[in-house]
């Protein structure tokens, strides 16, 4: 209770079938090019972020003898993630910084000017793949990988 909930890997079932299925054998994590799938709590698999960012190769899907771990259809999003930026943002905070910028693949986190302050940093949830690569990079871990809230 109060916990965050993990982030399983790209593909993965729902929460409470992938717990059902996945035997923890760990052969996604092994699979995993990037090294970025971890044994996270009870010996699932999870993402962490800090160790870098996905580049959906699906090597863990490939790897899933169960079967919890699927590739995403073509031309589907493999989660539904998106960078967030939290206070502790240098850039928010008027300190010039652009580290997330340059680790963004596909350019979806921009800098707005501001009048006598560092440029802001904005993101383009539709461009932003989710990768989590501007995660590790950031000097004061102020970037998360959320679930967009959907306007009601």
């Amino acid at each position: 209770k109060g916990r965050v909930p993990p982030v399983r890997p790209p593909g993965a079932s729902e929460e409470a079938l992938f717990v059902d299925g996945c035997t923890r054998c760990g052969a996604c994590i092994a699979a995993c090019p990037e090294r970025i799938i971890v044994k996270g709590r009870g010996g699932f698999p999870e993402v962490d972020f800090m160790r870098g960012g996905c580049t959906f190769c699906v090597d863990c899907a490939d790897a899933c003898a169960p079967g919890v771990i699927v590739r995403p259809s073509t031309g589907t999003r493999a989660w539904p993630l998106v960078a967030s930026f939290g206070e502790a943002c240098l850039a928010g905070r008027g300190v010039e910084c652009r580290v997330c910028g340059e680790a963004c693949e596909p350019r979806a986190i921009r800098f707005r000017p501001r009048p006598a302050a560092a440029w802001a940093p904005v993101l383009d949830q539709a461009r932003c793949s989710g990768c989590g690569a501007c995660v590790a990079v950031c000097p004061v871990l102020a970037i998360a990988m959320t679930v967009p809230e959907v306007a009601a």
